[in-house]
């Protein structure tokens, strides 16, 4: 059974894409980024996207009319690699904006997607904020839970915070359950070359280059390896004052292993504190490298300029992560129209005994 949906702060399509996998029909797609927009143009002509702000729209003509609402507002407040502002950050309050979009579209079940980080941010009062939020809508959390994409046929050791929540009249009528892990974890092999996840090798494509200091420092780190592998006076030179600071950097000089899933992709893969190099040659990952991790499919094409693209797939959902959550959010929206129908069909059976009853009752009286 199908199920209409509207995706909010949509990117690139990843989350989407894995819905309409899943089985729903997105009725609209709202996001502010140009060229994120051009991106699911491209690829969707049919679908409607609406590009802007989520602040100008007025969501109240679906009111009642669409079955699920879902998306990621803006994480970077609440990120470890942010300044960790939230609410105090203009980006943290488009949760508000979230929060307004389902209480005036009033769907039966929402989805709404995050980092980690929200988890613990300011002492976890930002999430009981949201929660509270939740609630105040008429809404019932029936699920929260932090995913680890590898468990769910990504490459890509990334996690995200979901938050599922059903609207009070429902949320008696059905159980959600996160879904299972696959049965093993995926790598980088995987996700790069010709088996499971994908029928040939990743396509060639363009992407960074490193200059040629650098080149020459992660040509002497081993696959799998970081700064720590450096011989010390490189190790000195390159991490200059972070050689002399607490914790492990290992995203620093990374180089990615073939047998072991992606770290988490950024915005960007050539970032100093987030190296992502080949595991074999020494580069960056390129874009369709990039969109393999997150694996979106080949012919999914990416618009805008090289480094808009890298943000564009940095920023998305793992496609087979919002997958395996879709089939989920399913299987909860055919129990609740399950126990809808039956509760109709008992109200229309209780109305035609109550009838019958009084026929029975009128044609007594006659006599």
């Amino acid at each position: 059974m199908s199920f209409s949906s509207i995706e909010l702060f949509a990117g690139a399509g990843g989350l989407a894409l894995g819905l309409e996998k899943a089985g729903f029909n997105a009725v609209l797609l709202n996001e502010i980024d140009k060229q994120a927009c051009a991106t699911l143009r491209h690829n969707r002509p049919q679908w409607n996207i609406v590009e802007g702000g989520i602040e100008h729209l007025d969501f109240t003509p679906y009111r009642y009319k669409i079955d699920f609402v879902s998306g990621g507002f803006p994480c970077q407040s609440f990120s470890y690699a942010g300044k960790q502002g939230g609410f105090d950050d203009v980006r943290g309050t488009l949760f508000f904006e979230f929060a307004r979009a389902i209480g005036q579209i009033q769907p039966a079940v929402f989805l709404a997607e995050n980092v980690r980080g929200l988890l613990s941010h300011d002492g976890g009062r930002t999430l009981a904020t949201i929660k509270n939020v939740i609630a105040d809508l008429g809404y019932t959390l029936v699920g929260s839970s932090v995913l680890k994409a590898m468990y769910y046929r990504v490459p890509q050791k990334r996690e995200r915070l979901f938050l599922v929540g059903v609207r009070n009249d429902l949320a008696n009528k059905a159980a959600f359950t996160f879904p299972k892990h696959h049965e093993r974890v995926m790598t980088l092999r995987d996700g790069l070359k010709a088996g499971e996840l994908y029928d040939c090798d990743v396509p060639k494509s363009f992407g960074q280059l490193y200059p040629p200091k650098k080149k020459a420092v992660l040509d002497l780190v081993p696959a799998g390896g970081c700064w720590r592998h450096l011989p010390e006076a490189i190790q000195r030179e390159y991490m200059k004052k972070s050689y002399f600071l607490g914790g492990g950097k290992t995203g620093m000089a990374r180089r990615l292993s073939w047998d072991e899933a992606s770290l988490t992709l950024t915005c960007a893969p050539a970032q100093n504190q987030t190296e992502r190099c080949h595991p074999d040659e020494t580069r960056p990952l390129t874009v369709r490298e990039y969109a393999r991790i997150q694996t979106f499919p080949d012919d999914w094409q990416f618009m805008g300029s090289m480094s808009a693209q890298y943000k564009q797939i940095g920023n998305a959902v793992p496609v087979n992560l919002a997958h395996a959550v879709g089939n989920s959010l399913i299987d909860l929206l055919n129990c609740l129209k399950k126990k809808d129908s039956a509760n109709k069909l008992d109200r229309i059976g209780g109305d035609v005994t109550r009838l019958t009853r009084q026929v029975a009752y009128a044609e007594h009286s006659k006599t």
